[in-house]
């Protein structure tokens, strides 16, 4: 692959951004999905920021290899709405890793109609934590772009504290 053909020009890359945007409008607005922004989830990003790095970048993968980038953004987005503090609630149905793309999907359920891709995005995003594989290739992304965030997303926070702690 060229390298060259993945560069985007700022006009491109806005229009791209707005595109987006467009696809995930009414979840931005939802009382649920802003509530994200209160629960910290991988120690300097919060619930929302992650969720929205995750639906961006499985979008403009999804829309690079012609699958479903509409749901891939919205399941994207929509992946981590288990709304409690992983660190000090654990829920009645089982450990965190296990339980909450189950809460995550029920919570999504409340306030959209999903169809079956937004649905597989969200139950199967922690595979292979969870056994069961992804059915679409636009779940299998969002699972590993999921993991690509937490992974950059740690480091970077991680990365900030001990130059603090450097100073």
């Amino acid at each position: 692959m060229n390298l060259k053909k993945l560069e985007l020009s700022l006009e491109q890359e806005n229009e791209l951004i707005l595109e987006y945007e467009s696809y995930v409008e009414d979840l931005l607005e939802n009382e649920d999905v802003n509530k994200m922004k209160e629960f910290k989830h991988h120690h300097y990003t919060t619930c929302f920021d992650h969720s929205l790095n995750v639906s961006f970048y499985s979008f403009v993968i999804a829309k690079r290899l012609g699958l479903d980038y509409v749901s891939t953004a919205r399941g994207g987005l929509l992946h981590d709405l288990f709304l409690y503090d992983w660190r000090s609630d654990e829920p009645r149905e089982g450990k965190h890793a296990f339980a909450h793309p189950h809460i995550a999907l029920r919570n999504a359920e409340k306030s959209f109609e999903l169809n079956k891709i937004e649905k597989d995005i969200i139950v199967k995003h922690m595979w292979p934590v969870t056994i069961k594989l992804p059915k679409y290739k636009e779940s299998f992304i969002v699972s590993c772009v999921d993991k690509y965030c937490a992974t950059m997303e740690f480091s970077n926070g991680l990365a900030k504290k001990l130059r603090y702690q450097l100073m």
